[in-house]
């Protein structure tokens, strides 16, 4: 059994940046998502790692300002978030991709508690 833990989220002023990490322990994670929910909406694809590292897939509204990473030697993966809007005001979690659509929240399992981003303007 897999189990995800999130962590680095905060609390950081518009245009700031901040890197998250996913740590799995039971076993090794394969390929891995970000979705982020903010309240009170559905939660959003935000990025997907291939188990690999190649290829990453981004979400068009944090595109060339969100970068997905794996280290697979510690078994992790982290997201690093720059020019932070406060759009981009959420939870964040890690999930394990179990095939199918990488972009669907439907298609991973083993959601963490996830990490709280809060971007002030």
């Amino acid at each position: 059994q897999v189990q995800l833990v999130e962590s680095g989220g905060g609390l950081v002023q518009a245009g700031g940046s901040l890197r998250l990490s996913c740590t799995a322990s039971g076993r090794a994670v394969r390929s891995v998502g970000w979705f982020r929910q903010a309240p009170g909406t559905e939660r959003e694809f935000v990025g997907h790692i291939h188990w690999s590292g190649s290829p990453a897939y981004h979400a068009d509204s944090v595109n060339g300002r969100f970068a997905i990473s794996r280290d697979n030697a510690e078994n992790s993966v982290s997201l690093q978030m720059n020019s932070l809007k406060p759009e981009d005001t959420a939870v964040y979690s890690c999930d394990v991709y179990s095939g199918g659509s990488v972009y669907e929240a439907i298609d991973y399992w083993g959601w963490g508690k996830g990490t709280r981003v809060t971007v002030s303007s």
